[in-house]
């Protein structure tokens, strides 16, 4: 019996592997076919050929379950107003029996909601019985991100009071979260405060994305001492702060000018384990540029070394005019290197800023050096070629093709004094 009974085992295994490998066998070209559909729908620019493609993929079961590249589309045609593309593609996915599983239908009241297109997220969730799909909080949590994101602030307090009762649904944290956003946006933070005391009343726990969304906002908006009593009421509450509370609680810090709190704070994120990001160090560098402490902006810029993150945008925003406004162009033109070689991106304008000023203090050669860096990476940036020189501008020459000549010399960083007097004496 042994005997037969390692022969059967055997058999079975080996028609177990043959099934399994047959079946990735089978799968492997779909998956391949997959990435290239997705590929070309990145890299497709007519938005008419990129509708129609997305249509054609969207038969397949697989795409239809990928929910970043539907994200993705809609968001670049509703970016570029092609909001009669952005239905197209929506309307056509209620074709499928997808249409049935409340979490596809959610996930097109969602897109609807990001491209501002309230009214056709509105028109979905009405007719989901009709498609045999069951409304949940699900669908009616998506409804209301569908007018949070339109900013549609009031009628999310409206449709949160009307529908629940009338669709027989139990509002979550996701609902009164969504809420408390609408609120905030509205500035109307007495009602946002009160959805916390009707969550408890309901027996809804206030969860951390509760509290952090409250932070933001009070924080954000010079509200320090009710963010200091909800960071409190946090505590109380055994909520553990993660880095997107730090980041908020260091923000209203720097704009209360209170640094030596906002580093201790700082200190005490990595005592408890929770690694500062670049978003808290633009918090820290704000607050010492609005001191106009330049040693301490400068320190906590390295700092970002320390995050495993670069500086961004936002961190070059500000710390590139206080650099030129305190004089530090050595500085000021490392930023700009880091600019160059992490291939950010920032406005043409807060570079031309740097140059303008190295020309200012004769540093013409450091000038020209950020304007060839600057084209290289697709910057439009100008050597001025009327800088003051001993008190005459070439603006002030009277004689157009000598101007010519004169601004060519000073492009090219000649600036001869004798020339000058040439000048004048053509006079």
């Amino acid at each position: 019996m042994s005997s037969m009974y390692r022969v059967l085992l055997r058999n079975l295994c080996t028609s177990v592997q043959s099934t399994a490998a047959a079946a990735e066998a089978c799968t492997e070209p779909a998956v391949t076919k997959l990435r290239s559909i997705t590929k070309s729908l990145y890299r497709e620019n007519d938005f008419d050929r990129l509708v129609e493609k997305f249509k054609k993929a969207s038969e397949i079961d697989r795409f239809r379950t990928n929910s970043g590249i539907y994200e993705t589309m809609v968001r670049r045609l509703a970016s570029a107003k092609r909001f009669n593309l952005v239905e197209e593609i929506l309307e056509e996915q209620t074709k499928y029996k997808d249409i049935t599983k409340e979490g596809f239908s959610a996930r097109l009241i969602r897109l609807y909601g990001v491209s501002g297109m309230f009214e056709n997220a509105h028109k979905l969730f009405d007719g989901l019985p009709e498609r045999n799909c069951t409304r949940t909080v699900l669908s009616f949590n998506a409804l209301l991100a569908a007018y949070l994101h339109s900013k549609k602030f009031d009628m999310v307090d409206r449709l949160f009071k009307e529908l629940p009762s009338k669709l027989s649904i139990e509002p979550d944290s996701v609902s009164y979260n969504t809420v408390i956003k609408a609120f905030c946006e509205m500035g109307s933070f007495d009602s946002a405060f009160s959805m916390i005391e009707e969550m408890e009343n309901k027996g809804v726990k206030p969860d951390l994305i509760t509290y952090n969304t409250l932070l933001d906002e009070l924080y954000g908006k010079g509200r320090y001492s009710e963010g200091e009593r909800i960071w409190s009421e946090m505590e109380k509450k055994n909520v553990t702060p993660d880095i997107r509370s730090y980041n908020a609680r260091l923000v209203g810090l720097a704009g209360e000018k209170k640094m030596k709190e906002a580093v201790e704070l700082i200190e005490k994120m990595r005592n408890e384990g929770v690694k500062p990001d670049r978003f808290s160090i633009n918090a820290v560098i704000k607050g010492f540029v609005d001191e106009k402490n330049l040693d301490e902006a400068k320190k906590w810029y390295s700092e970002i070394a320390n995050t495993d993150c670069e500086p961004n945008k936002t961190t070059f925003k500000m710390l590139i005019p206080f650099l030129c406004e305190k004089g530090d162009l050595k500085t000021a033109i490392e930023v700009c290197k880091v600019i160059f070689n992490s291939q950010s991106r920032v406005d043409d304008s807060l570079l031309q800023l740097v140059v303008d000023r190295l020309v200012k203090e004769s540093m013409v050669s450091e000038a020209k050096e950020i304007v060839e860096l600057g084209r290289t990476c697709r910057y439009k940036l100008k050597l001025p070629a009327d800088k003051p020189l001993h008190g005459i501008c070439p603006r002030m020459i009277l004689f157009a093709p000598y101007k010519l000549v004169f601004s060519f010399l000073v492009y090219n960083s000649y600036y001869p004094f004798e020339l000058v007097l040439a000048f004048l004496s053509l006079g």
